[in-house]
């Protein structure tokens, strides 16, 4: 009897892995995951019937379109891609962001670029810049002094 016992366990065990197995062999089928969703097992193929020159044209990444200045905001010098920007500092929603007309001002001296002080920076609008504070386009400044 203690035989016919560890025979039946050991069958019910191979059963049970090999049905555990079985589900990521997968017969062309992918097994849904817990969320319902299916696992992508590879990139969708392009349609056959667009053609390369009706494409949508996607510009280098490299190439970066340059932004109009808002009116009344920031005024090209003749440098090449340098901005200067005037007003009053304004303290950000978070601990050490300070903003003017909008940007977030990225370095610069700390001792100038204070909440109320009257500035005049130079520098450059980096828009897909990450930062930590929550408000304001970037502005990396490479010159600041009060006006």
């Amino acid at each position: 009897m203690r035989t016919l016992r560890l025979a039946v366990s050991a069958l019910a065990v191979c059963v049970a892995l090999s049905a555990c197995g079985s589900q990521d062999a997968g017969g062309g089928t992918p097994t849904p995951t817990p969320t319902g969703a299916q696992p992508v097992t590879s990139p969708p193929t392009p349609d056959p019937t667009a053609s390369p020159s009706t494409a949508d044209p996607t510009p280098p990444a490299s190439s970066k379109t340059p932004r109009a200045p808002k009116p009344g905001g920031p005024s090209t010098p003749p440098g090449v891609g340098a901005t200067t920007l005037s007003g009053t500092v304004q303290g950000g929603v978070e601990p050490g962001c300070v903003l003017l007309d909008g940007y977030l001002l990225i370095g610069g001296p700390r001792d100038v670029l204070t909440p109320g002080a009257q500035v005049e920076v130079t520098g450059r609008v980096e828009p897909g810049m990450m930062t930590t504070c929550q408000q304001g386009t970037p502005f990396v400044v490479s010159a600041a002094h009060r006006s």
